[in-house]
């Protein structure tokens, strides 16, 4: 089976290649492994190496046939390319992430690929109430205002139409949590708290006053048990969508035990969206307040399909996950054979 990764670099992109490249050897497997990124990783670092590199960006029109070139031949395409920053030039975010979906589902279809696995999220579904769980079923219309869940419900829309007039090919869509590893502990940090205040998060946050809405409730999981949904979704040619996410629910009572603060402070939801986004035009930090809509609205999804029809079961719990990226983060980890995973002391 010849598998093509675009995003291959990234955080999800690299655990990715570790599961099928574990694949290979513990399951005997008979993958080829396709890599597409903007920036070659090292290639002689495990595990970017025995993978067939191809420099494309998928939001630029004009390398449509490069694109068609790395695909081809290919079993499956998994789409993992996705633009977080720089999130003031909206344009450029829209052309690498919904208008870069389309041209990958075009290269598919040209290059007569099989399956088309794209990674989708949690933020693509239309807000919901937080006291019970949502299936795969609930409108994946996005979050008004998060120009994140704004994109990823335009690119389900993409999936919808390439479903609809390509009923040959098995299209899959994954929507996992907030997705987090302590690999991709500097990555996170340059990206939602920027260069300067990421650089002060301690190892072991430690904090007296916790305040935060009680709207704040969020799923989240480890990046390695989002690698497996892939690999499973992959290998049984599983159509549709999956949401993935592990336990428990994050909510404030749990942050605050995770964060070891003494004590909770409620306030208001637009207070801290007005304080995120007033921070962000300042520059102070990297996250708009779209980001606040976006966890305030998205819903706590039902896992039970992948269970089922994937057979997935996530090995890490949710605690487990955060605790990784938040002590990746103060540590300053990446993996320095990754161009957008580099650690903060090499950055």
């Amino acid at each position: 089976m010849r598998v093509a990764i675009t995003g291959a670099t990234g955080n999800v992109g690299t655990a990715v290649l570790k599961r099928l490249q574990a694949a290979r050897t513990e399951q005997g497997a008979d993958l080829e492994l396709v890599g597409i990124a903007r920036r070659r990783p090292d290639v002689g670092a495990a595990p970017y190496s025995d993978v067939e590199w191809n420099s494309v960006d998928v939001g630029e029109p004009s390398q449509q046939p490069q694109l068609e070139r790395a695909f081809a031949g290919a079993d499956a395409v998994v789409h993992l390319a996705w633009l977080i920053q720089p999130n003031r030039d909206r344009a450029l975010l829209r052309q690498t992430n919904v208008s870069g979906t389309g041209h990958v589902l075009s290269a598919a279809r040209a290059a007569g690929v099989k399956q088309v696995v794209c990674a989708s999220s949690v933020g693509a579904y239309s807000p919901a109430p937080k006291d019970r769980r949502m299936t795969e079923d609930w409108p994946a219309n996005g979050v008004k205002g998060s120009h994140y869940s704004v994109d990823k419900a335009a690119q389900e829309r993409l999936l919808d139409v390439f479903a609809k007039e390509n009923p040959e090919i098995a299209v899959t869509r994954l929507r996992p949590a907030l997705t987090f590893s302590s690999e991709a502990g500097s990555e996170i940090g340059r990206y939602f708290l920027g260069g300067v205040i990421a650089r002060l998060v301690p190892r072991k946050p430690w904090l007296p006053i916790l305040p935060i809405p009680k709207e704040l409730v969020f799923q989240a999981v480890h990046s390695a048990d989002v690698a497996d949904a892939y690999w499973r979704a992959v290998e049984r040619r599983a159509e549709g969508a999956f949401n993935i996410a592990a336990e428990p629910v994050l909510e404030p009572n749990t942050l605050a035990w995770a964060l070891h603060a003494k004590r909770l402070m409620p306030i208001p939801l637009p207070v801290l969206r007005a304080v995120v986004d007033w921070s962000w035009r300042l520059r102070m930090q990297a996250t708009d307040g779209g980001w606040i809509d976006m966890a305030a609205g998205a819903p706590i999804m039902d896992t039970t399909r992948a269970r089922e029809i994937l057979g997935w079961t996530p090995r890490w719990t949710s605690l487990e996950a955060l605790a990784k990226v938040l002590d990746g983060m103060g540590a300053g980890e990446g993996w320095e054979a990754s161009p957008p995973l580099i650690p903060r002391r090499t950055a």
